[in-house]
């Protein structure tokens, strides 16, 4: 590892509003400093996982996933190639959980205003 993965994490999400940035920041540092060779976020829509953002070249031989939840439920998935830090990759998801609600249907109502 180049770096403290974690911290860069939580820096991409304090300074950053959008949650497509946050989560491209995210894939990044997992593989930038976080020793991984690929990382990415599969969203869960209708049932089935939706691979989004992305970064490094896949190796799946060497893939590692924790679930990402968001009150209760599932909403995607993290992925990571060749990490080895599986407490790493769980730590990472319970702090992306509200930034991959993108697929979420909240019937119109703005999302701030539907829980």
């Amino acid at each position: 590892m180049s770096g403290d993965p974690l911290a860069t994490v939580e820096r991409a999400i304090a300074e950053r509003d959008d949650a497509d940035d946050v989560l491209r920041a995210v894939v990044d540092a997992l593989v930038t400093e976080g020793g991984c060779v690929w990382a990415g976020i599969a969203f869960a829509e209708n049932g089935e996982l939706m691979l989004g953002p992305e970064a490094g070249t896949p190796e799946p031989t060497r893939r590692e996933r924790s679930p990402v939840v968001y009150n209760g439920d599932p909403v995607a998935e993290l992925a990571a190639d060749g990490c080895g830090d599986a407490s790493l990759l769980a730590r990472v998801a319970a702090l992306i959980g509200p930034y991959c609600l993108v697929g979420w249907d909240t019937g119109g109502v703005p999302w701030d205003d539907a829980e």
